[in-house]
């Protein structure tokens, strides 16, 4: 069945928590029919190493911290349960945790073995290795959040807002250089760039929402509305802007093995009504989005919507979504919990889900050898499952791949 591992590897037994709101999304984990106990407290020192303690019944582990750091809230002590077996599908698949930081996304895998992903809470890139050893990849991060390789194996990071945000895309060079491919579209400064791919021409696709406060929001259409949209990154250096308003909120994001179709997750997860879909448009050969081609692949009601997302070779999309315990006032717990969530890219019905069982699953990537083992971003942890189909990965499979 989905179900974690028994045993959690953590390399460092390090736990980095920098803000309330993520602690209290890690706190929403308990397993029914356990004690829950709950001590979040704000200790304002140096760094918080955490131990491990004896677990008890149907929780994996339990931390506890020992040495305060500076961070404005930290677990004292926390409680990592299973999902509610209710919810757990008889599959192959087996979900498990292999890295821990403070709130991971954006993963991307590279053929030396390496996993980068982002460690947004913390204003970092982090790098697991061949050997299971994380290290710190970049710091600051510009508030990192996706990730993913160019043509030629260079690491592309959508950088947010908030505090230490650039609101930018960048480049790192094989020298460490950071070169910016994108941070204004029409001298506008970008929302918060969120989630990016790349298709196998090399263009470059990312969503550009907004999460949290928008005051200082300055994209406009031409009547002045504000547009949280969807760009596209050209070789030689242009920008264009492929979708304003025909998705609410764009989020994650991904293109079909055959480059024709754009997949856009739209999660308003910060507002109340239905807006958490799936969408799927249709591409030129020039790589515009076809007016009018907008269909609707799946829709999560008012559970926790689409984050982001992975392709597979046959065209078959893994979409993180859903929430094991609800997060009033906007996001339910209903009939989605929290998943990896594989799904037809070409009628979009549900094949099958990927429990997870831990709040928030946030994004998901391709990687190993074979390309069949899928690297799951949730809460404060990297995870990792096998899949029976190998992974699209446009730089590693298209047919003139030069892997260096």
């Amino acid at each position: 069945m989905h179900r974690l591992a028994p045993s959690i590897r953590v390399d460092g037994a390090n736990l980095l928590l920098r803000n309330k709101a993520i602690a209290k999304q890690i706190d929403r984990q308990p397993d029914p029919g356990t004690v829950r106990r709950r001590a979040w407290d704000t200790i304002p020192a140096e760094d918080t190493m955490v131990e491990q303690v004896q677990p008890t019944k149907g929780c994996f582990r339990m931390w506890r911290a020992v040495r305060p750091g500076p961070l404005t809230a930290i677990a004292a002590s926390m409680w990592l349960c299973c999902a509610d077996p209710v919810h757990a599908q008889a599959t192959s698949h087996r979900v498990v945790p292999i890295g821990q930081v403070a709130f991971t996304e954006g993963p991307v895998w590279h053929p030396d073995g390496s996993v980068y992903f982002s460690d947004v809470e913390n204003n970092r890139i982090m790098r697991r290795d061949a050997s299971g050893t994380v290290r710190i990849f970049r710091i600051p991060a510009g508030r990192a959040n996706g990730l993913v390789f160019d043509l030629e194996g260079r690491l592309l990071a959508c950088e947010g807002s908030r505090e230490g945000g650039n609101r930018r895309v960048t480049r790192t060079e094989s020298n460490g250089v950071i070169t910016v491919l994108a941070d204004r579209f029409q001298g506008m400064r970008f929302n918060s760039p969120n989630d990016i791919t790349i298709d196998t021409r090399g263009f470059v696709y990312f969503t550009d929402p907004r999460y949290g406060d928008r005051s200082d929001m300055e994209l406009v259409d031409a009547q002045g509305n504000l547009v949280e949209g969807v760009y596209r990154i050209d070789p030689d250096g242009s920008v264009a802007q492929l979708l304003t308003h025909e998705v609410t909120r764009p989020n994650g994001i991904a293109v079909s093995p055959d480059d024709h179709y754009l997949f856009v997750a739209d999660n308003a997860n910060d507002a109340t009504g239905n807006v958490r879909k799936l969408w799927r448009f249709e591409l030129t050969d020039d790589r515009q989005v076809v007016p009018g081609s907008r269909t609707l692949l799946f829709d999560w009601g008012t559970d926790r919507g689409p984050d982001g997302m992975a392709i597979d070779e046959r065209g078959r999309l893994y979409v993180t979504a859903g929430l094991n315990y609800p997060a009033p006032p906007f996001e339910t717990a209903g009939k989605f919990r929290a998943a990896v969530y594989i799904i037809s890219s070409s009628d979009g019905h549900l094949i099958d889900h990927i429990p997870v069982p831990i709040d928030m699953v946030t994004n998901c990537a391709f990687g190993g050898p074979d390309l069949q083992t899928l690297f799951i971003t949730a809460g404060h942890k990297l995870w990792s499952v096998q899949i029976d189909t190998p992974g699209h990965v446009a730089w590693l499979t298209r047919p003139e791949r030069d892997v260096p």
